[in-house]
């Protein structure tokens, strides 16, 4: 193998895709077609482990009770994952071993075949001497290999690689490119949605057919049965349901994303209020959960409509990430139309609540790594908020920036969950500001960052704010398609 995905790549290397992004725009590191080279990831990152590595610590999801089917009579369950965890570092470590001999082996029978064929051009009476020398000189290559304990970095690094392979399977997407892994017992199209991406489906439980894909490579193993049915013809060419299929080894599927917002149909989902959190007299946080069999499928940034049972509606951004779709976040405030005085009335858990959408433009530019700036204006928070998890989610912005500014009686109300991701990414940093001038909001990011041009912004808020923090980049030399907007109720 010499060339690693970039996914499987960064976690080989305890970094994250952005910080690799990172880097192969600043040359440091060469791709060929979406993968980069074994020797050139050491040469990066020549301290390989096969201890203490945080993505190992995934198998601690695989679950307790699990049991694989054997293909003949009787089951067994699985060990204890911190149990298997060991045996499987331990093969691992053997593995190393094994394949570190084995390429020193190969590289020494080489050599082997160029001293034969020396010692066969030399004249008949020098043969004699040739031949005890070339024993010799083989005598010691066997002893070196022999002393020679630790594996060498090659041979760690795919040890590593295989112990991973059995711990997450790597499904590539075809035409987009786009990568994720399947962990534990998780389906296909669990795994994407976890990732972030946006592969067609609608049921979610095998009823419906519209998360059919084709099986290009690799081997996925059925995990639950299906009513629909694929015809024996479609089969034969590799068509699975993600929904009711998990990959056994890595995979490269074909299968069809909505890269766009238009490519996501209109959706209508009878959902149930879960939660209602009150987060200051004139402010509500509501949490909708959608069916099992019907998750709203949207892109970071969009919004949606709720309508009441009592006929109120209400357009609101979706403040939560699209890597659940069945847990929808709105902030709701206190205004005079009914859909707002009926929320703020109190709705009781579990009312019916029809979500239709998904609508709005403000999404995340996933063909752009470069840095980016989100920036909240009062109850701007809500997309910018679904953006910015999105972005973590899917690890591909080399940083982010997020600026907060807000009057607002309750102030920044997601404080907590902005410091929590700063002190959990390297590569994020909050701002919270109380001014709601925009001369001074250009002025921290200006202090902030040194050129903005290269940068890429994200602002949602009023109407008025957002269309003054527009122009002031602009005047600062940022070009307009470099700029996504939103604009909220003031």
């Amino acid at each position: 193998m010499d060339y690693l995905s970039l996914s499987r790549a960064a976690r080989l290397a305890g970094v994250t895709r952005a910080e690799l992004q990172r880097r192969i725009r600043r040359g440091e590191i060469a791709t060929f077609e979406g993968s980069v080279a074994i020797g050139d990831l050491l040469r990066l990152y020549p301290r390989v482990s096969l201890t203490d590595d945080a993505a190992l610590e995934r198998t601690e999801r695989i679950k307790s009770d699990a049991l694989p089917k054997l293909g003949h009579a009787g089951e067994t369950t699985l060990p204890d994952p911190r149990v298997l965890l060991s045996r499987l570092r331990g093969l691992s470590a053997t593995l190393a071993d094994r394949m570190s001999h084995l390429e020193a082996a190969n590289v020494l029978l080489d050599q082997i075949g160029a001293r034969l064929d020396a010692v066969s051009r030399r004249p008949p009476e020098q043969l004699p001497d040739a031949l005890q020398a070339t024993r010799d000189w083989l005598r010691t290559q066997r002893e070196r290999l022999d002393s020679e304990a630790a594996p060498d970095q090659r041979a760690q690094l795919l040890a590593k690689d295989t112990l991973l392979r059995l711990m997450a399977a790597n499904v590539k997407l075809i035409p987009s490119g786009h990568d994720f892994f399947v962990e534990g017992n998780e389906t296909i199209l669990d795994a994407s949605v976890r990732a972030g991406l946006k592969l067609g489906y609608g049921c979610a439980s095998g009823n419906c057919g519209n998360c059919k894909a084709r099986v290009l490579s690799g081997e996925t193993w059925k995990i639950r049965d299906h009513d629909y049915v694929i015809g024996e013809r479609e089969k034969a060419m590799g068509y699975i349901l993600t929904c009711s299929h998990t990959a056994v080894t890595d995979l490269v599927i074909e299968a069809a994303e909505a890269l766009r917002v238009e490519d996501l149909p209109r959706q209508e989902i009878r959902a149930s209020l879960r939660k209602l959190e009150r987060l200051s007299p004139d402010l509500v946080a509501l949490t909708i959960q959608t069916p099992r069999t019907q998750t709203l499928r949207f892109m970071a940034g969009q919004r949606a409509t709720l309508a009441l049972e009592g006929g109120q509606t209400q357009e609101l951004p979706i403040a939560s990430c699209p890597c659940n779709g069945r847990h929808l976040w709105f902030y709701v405030r206190r205004r005079a139309d009914a859909f707002s005085q009926a929320v703020h009335a109190g709705l009781r858990h579990g009312q019916l609540v029809t979500v239709t959408g998904p609508s709005g433009r403000l999404v995340l530019k996933e063909d752009a790594p470069e840095p980016a700036v989100f920036i909240a204006l009062g109850d701007g928070i809500a997309p910018i908020k679904s953006l910015i998890e999105h972005a973590v989610s899917i690890d591909l912005i080399e940083s982010f920036h997020l600026y907060w500014d807000t009057q607002h009686p309750e102030g920044h109300h997601q404080a907590r969950w902005g410091r929590a991701l700063k002190d959990a990414l390297d590569n994020f940093s909050f701002t919270p500001l109380v001014s709601g001038r925009t001369e001074d909001l250009m002025a921290v990011i200006r202090a902030d960052h040194e050129a903005l041009e290269g940068l890429r912004f994200y602002i949602a808020g009023p109407a008025i704010p957002v269309q003054r923090t527009l122009a002031s980049l602009c005047d600062l030399g940022v070009a307009p398609d470099r700029i996504s907007t939103e604009e909220t109720e003031s």
